[in-house]
C-alpha cells in the first residue's frame, strides 16, 4: 500500500521517473546483450536501436493496468529473463548474436549432441555471470512502481505506443513493398534484435525455410540424373575440392597485378597454380550466381537449374561421397537456395550462426573441418568449402592480425580520405582470404592427394575502384568491371597432371563466364555425358569464345549486354605498401 501511495504522490505532474525505471527493466534483458555486442565490435548498432525501440512495448500494459505493474512486470520479466538467457549464453560462447540459424541448429541436434555442446563449450564464469544478470534483473525489479493517468489519457498514451512501434512500422513496410506478407517479413526482421521476440520470429522462419528448403528438395530430388555418365578414373581414388569464395574482385589481389601485396601466400604458389585472368561472373549476387556457376543454368537458360542436376548431384552420380563445409549464413529465407545446394551433399557443416552478415566471423573457422573432411576413409570425395571471403561489413572479415593497410599509401589519389578506411578495410579482407586459401590449397596438398582444387569467387565487388572512385558494393542496374572480375585459378596434384595430361596454360587467358563452371568442372574430373557441352568447357580443345553475358536474364529487354572478354587487370598507379 506504501507503495502505491508514493507512486500517486511522487509528483503533482507525471511520474517520469516511474517510467523509465519500467522502460529500463524491459529493455535490460535485450539491452545486455546488445550493448556486450557494442563494446565488442562484434556488429553494427542496428540490433542496439532496434532492441531499444521494441522495448517500449511493454509499457503500454503497465500504463492500462497500473495496479498490476508488479505482477505483470514479474511474470513478461521471467520470459524475457529466459530469452535473454538463451541469447547471453549463446554470446559468451561464440561472440555472435542469436540467430534464426540457432534454432535450426537446437531443433536438429539430438540430446548427445546437446550434452557434448555443453562440455564443451560451458565455462564456470558463466554461471557467475548468468547470476550476476539475474541478480541486476531482481534488483531492477524491485524498482518498479505504477505509473498513474487518467484513464483517457492511458489509453491515448498506450496506443500511441502501439502504433508508433508496431503499427507505424508494419504499414510503412507494407506500402513499401506493396505486400503484406512482404511488409510483415520486413518487419520481423526489425523486431528480431529483441526478446522474446529473437526466438519468436527465429521459430517462425525455421519453419517457414525447412518447408520452402524442403519443397526445393523434393523438387530436385526428382531431376533425372545426367545421360550416359562415365569417369574415365572410375577405378582409382580421387579428392577433388571446390573452394567457392565470396565477393572478391581480382582487381584487388597481387596474384592478379595489384600493387599493394594483398595476396602473398598465394603470390609465393604461383608456380603451382593456374591462374585465369579474364574470368566473369554473370550476375553480382550470390544465390543468382550460384543458380548458374553450380548448374547447367546460364544467362541464355537461367531456369535448367530446375530440371538438371546440381555440380554435387553429378559428383554424386559418379561415385563420389560429397562434403559441404559452409561459413555462409544459410537457414535464412535468402538463402534458401544454399541451403538446397548443400543438404545435396552427403555430409554438411555449417558454421556461421549470426542473424546478419555485419558480424565478426572469420573463413579461418572452416579449416578445421576441411582437414577432417580430407581424412575420411572414403576414397573418392567432393569437398565443397564456401567462403564468407570479403563480403561487405568488410572490417568484420578478418582478425586484428591483418589489419595491415591503415594509411593513404598505394590508395589511388582519386579515393577521398573518407573513403579511405574501407577501401583499406577491403584489402584486409582479401590479405586474410589470402590466408584461408593458401591454407586450404597447402593441407590438401600435404595429403597427397589424387586431385585438383578449384577456387573461384563467387562474384567481385567496387570498393571504390572504377572510374570516379564514388561506387561502393554492387548494382546489376549500374554494373561496373570490379563487380563481375572474379579470381579463378586451380592447384592440381602431380598425380592427377600426369594421369590427366594436365596442360592448361595456354587457357588462362581465355575470356569466359564462371555459368559455365560445370562443363569445365566435368571436364577436369575426367567426366563426359550426353549433358557436356566442351565449347562451354574453359580448358577444353574444342572451348568456343562467347560473349559474356551479365544482368538480370528474366529482364531481357532491360539487361546489360556486356562483353567483358577484353577486360584484364588495370590498376592505377600507386606506390606499393610491402
Amino acid at each position: 500500500m506504501t507503495l502505491f501511495k508514493r507512486s500517486k504522490t511522487t509528483a503533482k505532474g507525471f511520474d517520469w521517473a516511474g517510467l523509465l525505471w519500467l522502460f529500463v527493466f524491459f529493455w535490460y534483458f535485450s539491452g545486455i546483450t546488445q550493448l556486450l555486442i557494442q563494446l565488442t565490435g562484434t556488429s553494427g548498432f542496428t540490433g542496439f536501436r532496434q532492441a531499444f525501440v521494441m522495448s517500449a512495448i511493454w509499457l503500454a500494459p503497465m500504463l492500462l493496468f497500473p495496479n498490476k505493474t508488479r505482477v505483470m512486470a514479474a511474470v513478461i520479466g521471467v520470459v524475457l529473463w529466459a530469452c535473454s538467457m538463451a541469447s547471453l549464453g549463446y554470446f559468451f560462447i561464440y561472440q555472435q548474436e542469436f540467430s534464426q540459424s540457432v534454432i535450426f541448429i537446437m531443433f536438429e541436434s539430438n540430446v548427445s549432441e546437446a550434452g557434448e555442446y555443453m562440455t564443451q563449450y560451458f565455462a564456470w564464469w558463466m554461471v557467475f555471470a548468468f547470476l550476476a544478470h539475474t541478480a541486476f534483473a531482481w534488483f531492477l525489479w524491485t524498482r518498479l512502481r505504477p505509473v498513474y493517468l487518467p484513464r483517457g489519457k492511458a489509453l491515448l498514451a498506450a496506443t500511441a505506443i502501439v502504433v508508433a512501434v508496431v503499427g507505424y512500422p508494419l504499414v510503412k513496410q507494407t506500402l513499401r513493398t506493396g505486400s503484406l506478407a512482404e511488409g510483415f517479413e520486413k518487419f520481423e526482421t526489425r523486431i528480431e534484435p529483441a526478446v522474446p521476440w529473437q526466438m519468436a520470429v527465429a521459430y517462425h522462419r525455421y519453419l517457414d525455410t525447412l518447408a520452402n528448403m524442403q519443397d526445393m528438395l523434393d523438387s530436385a530430388s526428382k531431376i533425372p540424373p545426367l545421360h550416359n555418365l562415365k569417369d574415365a578414373m572410375a577405378n582409382q581414388p580421387a579428392t577433388l575440392v571446390l573452394v567457392i569464395g565470396e565477393s572478391t574482385n581480382r582487381q584487388r589481389m597481387s596474384l592478379y597485378g595489384y600493387p599493394r601485396q594483398t595476396t602473398p601466400e598465394l603470390d609465393k604458389l604461383k608456380d603451382q597454380l593456374d591462374v585465369f585472368d579474364n574470368v566473369i561472373t554473370p550476375r553480382p549476387y550470390t544465390i543468382e550466381a550460384l543458380q548458374q556457376v553450380l548448374t547447367f543454368a546460364d544467362e541464355e537458360k537461367p531456369d535448367l537449374y530446375l530440371s538438371t542436376p546440381s555440380l554435387v548431384s553429378m559428383m554424386k552420380q559418379a561415385g563420389y561421397k560429397t562434403f559441404w563445409i559452409t561459413n555462409q549464413q544459410t537457414m535464412t529465407k535468402r538463402n534458401t537456395m544454399l541451403t538446397t545446394f548443400s543438404e545435396q551433399a552427403d555430409e554438411q557443416v555449417y558454421l556461421n550462426n549470426n542473424r546478419n552478415q555485419n558480424a565478426a566471423q572469420y573463413d579461418g573457422d572452416v579449416i578445421e573441418p576441411f582437414n577432417k573432411a580430407l581424412a575420411d576413409a572414403a576414397p573418392r570425395k567432393l569437398i565443397v568449402v564456401h567462403l564468407l571471403g570479403t563480403h561487405m561489413s568488410y572490417q568484420y572479415r578478418y582478425p586484428s592480425s591483418f589489419d595491415k593497410f591503415k594509411d593513404r599509401n598505394g590508395v589511388p589519389a582519386g579515393v577521398r580520405d573518407d573513403q579511405v578506411p574501407t577501401y583499406n578495410s577491403y584489402d584486409n579482407a582479401v590479405l586474410y582470404n589470402d590466408f584461408v586459401v593458401s591454407s586450404l590449397i597447402k593441407d590438401y596438398a600435404k595429403t597427397d592427394p589424387n586431385g585438383f582444387l578449384l577456387y573461384l569467387s563467387d562474384h567481385g565487388e567496387d570498393v571504390f575502384d572504377s572510374a570516379g572512385h564514388s561506387t561502393l558494393g554492387r548494382n546489376e542496374s549500374k554494373p561496373t568491371a570490379p563487380m563481375y572480375t572474379i579470381p579463378f585459378m586451380t592447384w592440381a596434384s602431380p598425380k592427377w597432371r600426369e594421369n590427366h595430361n594436365w596442360n592448361v596454360a595456354g587457357d588462362v587467358s581465355r575470356p569466359y563466364s564462371s555459368s559455365h563452371l560445370i562443363h569445365t568442372w566435368a571436364d577436369l574430373a575426367g567426366l563426359s555425358f550426353d549433358e557436356l557441352d566442351r565449347s562451354k568447357s574453359l580448358v577444353s580443345d574444342s572451348f568456343k569464345a562467347r560473349p559474356l553475358l551479365i544482368g538480370n536474364p528474366y529482364e531481357r529487354q532491360q539487361r546489360a549486354l556486356i562483353d567483358f572478354s577484353l577486360i584484364k587487370p588495370k590498376v592505377a598507379p600507386a606506390v606499393v605498401q610491402q
